[in-house]
């Protein structure tokens, strides 16, 4: 079954930790020096926020899945709407490691369908290269460009909250 995911960059996590708290009547489930998560059965979402980004607001929308079956399940719908699909394997990612599939909408906000695998101590990958960007929203690579970039799928003019 698939779960909403809904991440926020906001001004002062823990004012936001707060009223979230309270609006859901749950504790997060996941919360770090920059980041909180709630895992709410009702309604069914991933909501998470952040502290990491260069303005508030949305910063991806997408759908959590429980299985790789269900992860490559996705993917034809994914294609379907979007040709610029991007594909991460073993991400490190939001202090999890997931698989994931990338898309953007018409209107440049960006999509991530996941499979979660595990925990990880950081926010972004554990490189010091990364670390300094932490990323989560891929940009799509050059053709002939090996490295991770950050910023939200190719062919948009929005820069994802994470860019510096």
């Amino acid at each position: 079954m698939k779960r909403f995911h809904v991440h926020v960059a906001v001004d002062n996590l823990q004012d936001s930790v707060r009223f979230y708290s309270k609006l859901f009547a749950a504790s997060p489930a996941v919360i770090q020096p920059d980041y909180a998560k709630w895992m709410l059965d009702d309604p069914k979402v991933n909501f998470a926020i952040s502290s990491r980004g260069e303005r508030t607001g949305i910063d991806h929308l997408g759908f959590q899945v429980e299985s790789t079956e269900e992860l490559t399940g996705m993917k034809s719908q994914l294609e379907a709407a979007d040709a610029a699909l991007i594909e991460q394997t073993g991400a490190a990612c939001c202090y999890s490691r997931s698989d994931k599939y990338w898309v953007q909408d018409p209107s440049g906000i960006a999509w991530e369908t996941f499979h979660s695998l595990g925990v990880v101590p950081v926010y972004g990958e554990d490189n010091p290269k990364t670390l300094e960007r932490s990323c989560c929203i891929p940009l799509a690579k050059a053709a002939n460009d090996q490295t991770d970039t950050c910023c939200i799928p190719a062919g948009s003019n929005a820069r994802s909250a994470c860019c510096k």
